[in-house]
């Protein structure tokens, strides 16, 4: 996660804020000083608070911590709809549909809405349809891809947000508050530094410097998210691998129960076979007992003799 440091800043312009007469008061510790009727923007608070930010987002992402993006002016849609692909992340860079967070329920079933309808132009259903139906359920498509299509896989509430312009994306940042989410912003000097959690001083209104500072949040994020599915992936296949280790283990206790408990039967029908032929060479004969041999007559000698 290489940090970006002040010359980096400083080349994209990110030092540059608004004309002296649209500040924010309270602003003013991150403001170095003015030129030609410009605030100039304390790059060294920038730099240290920018770190700050990359950590916390790269530290909720290692967890399995969701980022919703959200920058919708021309100068930052295009980095964020970039860096928060690349980071697997959910985005908001077209409009902020009113009630995203705060409705999240409501939202959820119109995202549902948003894959069902794209599941049926895939499959071809779409076309089988009566024209007008059909030109219906695409234009309801493209309009849903158009609000919803970069939170079509955010299936819960966001672990926190990070913003691009706080004036720009009020609505946004007023439902994050609402449900206390914490938040990270690019907060230039027009805007109150207090609506987030995680503060970025510098320059909105510039593409370079939304670029700069999009890319340093959405590489740090991504980075620990692939470090974070790495060790999932690791540990999904360790539990599966002691799955199957433990059902072999299983089928072979059973395999030598059961052959056991065979050798077993086999030496009790053996007994009893043994058993019952020794009984049955000990019984009599059937008729009853067997009679004593009858007596011998003594034969007459002859008579006379010699």
């Amino acid at each position: 996660m290489a940090q970006v440091g002040i010359r980096d800043l400083l080349e994209a312009g990110v030092h540059f804020g608004h004309q002296t007469r649209r500040w924010n008061p309270k602003m003013r510790r991150y403001i170095f000083g003015e030129r030609e009727g410009i605030y100039v923007i304390d790059l060294t608070r920038t730099e240290r608070l920018l770190e700050e930010a990359r950590r916390f987002a790269h530290d909720l992402a290692s967890k399995g911590g969701v980022i919703l993006f959200v920058g919708t002016k021309k100068q930052a849609k295009d980095a964020v709809k970039k860096y928060a692909e690349a980071a697997g992340m959910p985005y908001v860079s077209e409009r902020w549909l009113g009630g995203l967070l705060t409705n999240f329920q409501t939202i959820s079933k119109r995202i549902e809405r948003l894959h069902d309808l794209t599941s049926q132009a895939e499959e071809g259903q779409l076309d089988l349809l009566p024209t007008k139906e059909r030109m219906s359920m695409e234009a309801e498509l493209r309009k849903l891809q158009t609000n919803l299509g970069g939170v079509g896989s955010m299936e819960r509430l966001p672990d926190a947000v990070f913003v691009v312009d706080l004036n720009v994306e009020e609505i946004g940042v007023r439902e994050a508050r609402r449900l206390q989410l914490p938040t990270i912003g690019l907060v230039d000097s027009n805007c109150d530094p207090e609506l987030v959690d995680y503060v970025i001083p510098g320059n909105d209104d510039a593409m370079r410097s939304c670029e700069i500072v999009v890319r340093a949040i959405g590489e740090a994020v991504a980075e620990a998210r692939s470090a974070f599915l790495h060790e999932e992936q690791v540990r999904m296949e360790a539990e599966e691998r002691a799955r199957r280790e433990a059902e072999e283990r299983a089928r072979l206790e059973a395999e030598e129960a059961a052959r056991r408990e065979a050798e077993e039967q086999a030496r009790r029908q053996a007994a009893e076979k043994q058993a019952a032929e020794a009984q049955q060479q000990q019984q009599p004969p059937a008729g009853g007992e067997q009679a004593a041999p009858a007596a011998t007559t003594p034969q007459p000698k002859p008579e006379g003799g010699g």
